[in-house]
């Protein structure tokens, strides 16, 4: 059975409580500034105020709940298609509870208190598509902003941790030792490709880099790895014709992809395995999916591809906003990832001949 792919939810999360207190108390908020705005035809009491706040605070909780509740299906659309749909259903919340609302004052006679049912079904639909329109926008400008920091921290913890790896870098030099005599040539390559490795984990956390450099890194990584573990380790490379080598993206995407297919899966595995690298453009978006061999979910371990993948997402989604997206998942024995980001006319550009230097 396939594990469910897991997918970044670009919706702002209205389920914590901050954030419903903060629904609640903009709509407070809105009722103190009408109640402040002089109106001498319409004077206010200690009544009218309470039966605004209530009602108002209805509203808002409604509207919380209900995006709460719609967030994972609203985030699958795109951005600006569900941010429509968000506010469209705050709409329906508020056109239909201020129906309700004043076809009740009406039946027991108060509808002289309230505007006309046009004025005030449509007054209310149109306070809260703007006070939601507002609460969206602030909280997705907040989420982006602590995402940011986020992905930042993470890139230098990487970094970090790539620096001082100890198992990766011993077995290496080990491997490079027992090479010097047999197979100096090699040994030479080998030693090249580890330090470009671990001179672009100094830099992870610093600039960016090109899909030309990071398919680069890439190959030198799997070329180590093969040395170490020799035919147990296959790579197929797919690479379309129109690939654009001189996109700008964050620096370690790909290379830390495969070394959690190597370490998560082929070498997991008795026989070992071919890990799947296809990369291809359609509709302007850049897809790279990386597949492979592994265990099942159940004995899979619980931790070690996570972290890696979190901070790719993030720092893919600051760079090149929600339409990057990063999906992982078991599927009939094979774990895959696949990476989506935008590519924009100005570094489209493909190198000559459509292959990476």
């Amino acid at each position: 059975m396939a594990a469910p792919a897991v997918d970044t939810l670009w919706l702002p999360d209205l389920c914590r409580l901050p954030r419903m207190l903060a629904m609640l108390g903009l709509a407070q908020l809105t009722v103190l500034v009408v109640l402040l705005v002089p109106n001498p035809a319409a004077p206010w009491d200690v009544s009218a105020f309470v039966s605004a706040s209530g009602y108002a605070l209805w509203l808002a909780l409604s509207v919380a709940v209900l995006l709460c509740a719609c967030r994972r299906p609203l985030s699958r659309l795109p951005v600006r298609l569900g941010a429509v749909a968000a506010v469209a259903l705050a709409m329906a919340v508020a056109v239909v509870a201020s129906a309700i609302v004043h076809g009740l004052f009406a039946s027991v006679g108060g509808a002289a208190a309230l505007p006309g049912f046009g004025r005030f079904v449509g007054g209310s639909g149109a306070v809260v598509v703007l006070l939601t329109g507002i609460a969206l926008r602030y909280f997705y400008v907040i989420d982006r902003w602590q995402g940011q920091v986020a992905a930042h921290a993470r890139a230098e913890a990487d970094a970090l941790q790539a620096r001082i790896r100890p198992h990766f870098l011993f077995n290496s030099m080990n491997m490079i030792a027992t090479l010097l005599r047999r197979d100096p040539v090699v040994a030479e390559r080998a030693v090249l490709d580890l330090s470009d490795l671990f001179r672009a984990a100094l830099g992870a956390g610093e600039g960016t880099s090109t899909l030309s450099e990071e398919v680069s890194l890439a190959e030198r990584y799997l070329s180590i790895e093969q040395l170490r573990l020799g035919d147990r380790l296959r790579v197929a490379w797919h690479k379309a014709d129109d690939l654009p080598w001189t996109l700008r993206m964050p620096r370690l995407v790909l290379q830390p992809v495969l070394e959690n297919a190597v370490l998560h899966g082929i070498s997991r595995l008795p026989e070992g395995g071919t890990i799947d690298v296809r990369l291809a453009v359609e509709d302007g978006v850049l897809e790279i999916e990386v597949a492979n061999p592994s265990l099942p979910p159940d004995n899979a371990p619980a931790q070690g591809a996570g972290h890696a993948q979190r901070s790719i997402a993030h720092r893919l989604g600051f760079a090149f906003g929600p339409r990057a997206r990063m999906r992982y998942g078991w599927n009939d024995g094979r774990y895959a990832c696949t990476i989506r980001m935008p590519v924009p006319t100005d570094g489209a550009a493909p190198a000559p001949g459509g292959h990476a230097p």
